[in-house]
């Protein structure tokens, strides 16, 4: 034995301390096992475990996971015994180290708060001198890593890994324990009131007023709170690999009373830290400050007119259930109006919906849908990206992803696809377009265009791709031609046969056949070199070409991508119809989103090429 037992403190008795004087006295041995006081966790324990320890002894089948909570009060809960005393079993034994043993670990890199050891295979030395083969152990690398000064952190699934798999090499066996930040404090709102509504003020017969906000400026009661103080939680702190306590971050406080303006105060109660207000009155937030002060009138920096009040922007939603006059503007998401629509709406997300008529006014919503159940007559209606429906428009100018219309009467029509009942004198254009029946209104003829993707620069560059392809096929022709003259060549053609046979054992030669054979191949020399030369100028043009007609295929590909798609289908045509084939550039800014004047012009310019006209009958274009 290389330790001596008196390197263990070993008590006489079982649930005697190992060392009543010293270290040790906490750490005692029952019939089950290594037990540590709990009443003395932490540093005590650490004490005791590390005398051992460095003393040339391990603790055999060690709990690691209880050992770090002894130690550090990192990790699960310890459990808990019959008195509710928790139960601190650390290990089945303490045992000496054995020196040749302790010998075969080696050393471990740390860095960054990272332990890495390199798992190998070792070796003991035998009674003749031979090497033994043998494994680690667990208990041994938990006891040498803390002579090493790794003392918290093991990873053990990660050490049984290496130690089971010897040639695992280099892994990382520990790891610090990061501290966790804590939550700085906050405050919260309690109360509703506070906020300010845009929405116009219902009147008594269901319509909105609105040329009056519904709350423009909040009121609220005495006593009511408004906001609340959360206060910071501490983090929880890391451990190095040594042992030693990584303390977290302190949280940042505030001060709650930096939000009371006058007419509110700061109170404390059982539920919390809050602001509240001192009286009844209207509610006013400071932007600078941010200070919420009550007070008994309403201070405004605004002014009060029809100029300033008779618009609406809104941050919401928004439902009108009256009339929205001419030159009116609403401004919100996701908009509902049940009366006649006169103004402007603009919408920056969400469905636009109007139960009645819109007349002379204009819709447009940048992410949504328009839906129109009434008439729209002399109007403006454009999605960006969404879906416009309609039953009747007369006089229009419409974009949109998509635009599905019962009835157009002389409307200018754009979108990537269009679904129509009856067309009467439009011009509407799309990449996928469907029309009941068509026909001329009035002064206005009826034109239909089928949106193409411009291929003019794909096909600029696939003409040239394959104008460089049969450059390529030329060369390899020539690269070919070559070889085979300098190959029909008698000396040459009579070494290539000889080199062929002895390569595939056909032919062995005699010491006097290869001298003679070594000045056959001297004296074409030249002609092999130039063969060899011309084979690689070959290959570099064929691999070339390869390249090339990848190019091409992925360039046709592209074009038959942006070339499909296109259809019109034409139901019924009752009066003179044209249908003409419209490009536009399919890596360019949207086709539809265009002003509406722009529209208008483009699509009135009879602009395209004619595909079809007549008066009757049908027409399909069919998608390519």
């Amino acid at each position: 034995m290389n330790v001596s037992d008196a390197a263990i403190p070993v008590p006489p008795a079982p649930g005697t301390p190992f060392d009543s004087t010293g270290p040790g006295h906490c750490i005692m041995r029952h019939p089950d096992g290594i037990y540590a006081d709990p009443d003395v966790l932490g540093t005590t324990v650490l004490a005791a475990i590390d005398s051992i320890l460095r003393s040339g002894s391990y603790l055999s089948g060690v709990d690691y996971a209880v050992l770090v909570k002894a130690l550090y009060d990192s990790g699960p809960a310890l459990p808990t015994g019959p008195d509710g005393r928790p139960l601190v079993r650390l290990a089945n034994d303490i045992l000496p180290f054995d020196v040749q043993r302790r010998a075969l670990y080696r050393s471990v890199r740390i860095a960054g708060g990272v332990a890495e050891y390199c798992f190998e295979p070792v070796f003991l030395a035998g009674p003749e001198g031979e090497e033994i083969a043998t494994r680690l152990d667990l208990d041994e690398f938990v006891a040498d890593m803390w002579t090493k000064g790794i003392r918290f952190g093991i990873d053990v699934a990660a050490v049984r890994a290496g130690i089971g798999n010897p040639g695992l090499g280099r892994t990382v066996v520990a790891r610090r324990l990061e501290p966790v930040a804590g939550v700085d404090a906050v405050v919260v709102e309690v109360s509703d009131d506070i906020h300010r509504s845009d929405a116009p003020r219902q009147l008594s017969n269901g319509k909105l007023d609105l040329m009056c906000f519904q709350n423009r400026f909040p009121q609220v009661q005495g006593g009511t709170k408004l906001l609340q103080k959360l206060p910071p939680r501490a983090g929880q702190p890391g451990v190095e690999l040594s042992g030693i306590l990584i303390a977290p971050a302190a949280p940042a406080d505030l001060d709650l009373s930096c939000h009371a303006g006058e007419g509110t105060r700061v109170e404390r109660d059982a539920t919390g830290h809050y602001l509240v207000a001192a009286r009844t009155g209207f509610l006013q937030v400071d932007p600078k400050t941010r200070s919420i002060a009550v007070g008994d009138k309403v201070v405004s920096h605004d002014g009060v007119s029809a100029r300033t009040t008779g618009n609406l922007q809104l941050t919401g939603d928004y439902e009108e259930f009256g009339d929205i006059q001419e030159k009116r503007v609403i401004e919100g998401n996701g908009i509902t109006v049940h009366g006649n629509v006169y103004g402007d709406i603009f919408s920056r997300g969400g469905m636009v919906r109007l139960h009645a008529n819109l007349v002379g006014g204009s819709i447009h919503n940048k992410r949504g849908d328009i839906q129109v159940d009434g008439v729209t007559a002399n109007a403006i209606l454009q999605a960006t990206g969404g879906a416009v429906v309609l039953q009747r428009a007369e006089n229009c100018v419409i974009s949109g992803t998509r635009v599905r219309i019962e009835r157009a009467l002389n409307c200018e029509i754009i979108a990537d696809e269009v679904s129509i009942g009856d067309a009467e004198g439009c011009a509407v254009a799309a990449r996928r377009l469907a029309i009941d029946s068509t026909a001329p209104w009035r002064g206005s003829e009826m034109l239909v265009y089928a949106l193409a993707a411009d291929c003019g620069r794909i096909d600029a560059v696939l003409e040239q791709i394959g104008a460089r392809l049969a450059q390529f096929d030329a060369a390899i022709a020539r690269h070919k031609a070559e070889v085979a003259l300098l190959c029909a060549e008698p000396g040459v053609r009579n070494y290539l046969e000889i080199a062929g046979k002895v390569r595939s054992g056909e032919t062995h030669l005699s010491p006097a056949q290869a001298q003679q054979f070594k000045q056959m191949r001297q004296g074409v020399a030249a002609c092999l070199t130039r063969i060899g030369e011309v084979a690689n100028a070959r290959k570099a043009v064929e691999a070339e070409r390869a390249e090339g007609e990848a190019l091409l295929a992925r360039f046709s590909a592209q074009r038959s991508e942006r070339a499909a798609g296109t259809a019109v289908t034409l139901g019924q045509l009752k009066g003179e119809t044209q249908v003409r084939r419209l490009a536009y550039d399919p890596d360019g800014a949207c086709f539809y989103d265009l002003p509406a004047r722009e529209i208008k012009a483009r699509l009135r310019g009879n602009e395209g090429e004619t595909l079809h006209a007549a008066a009757c009958g049908s027409y399909t274009l069919p998608g390519a």
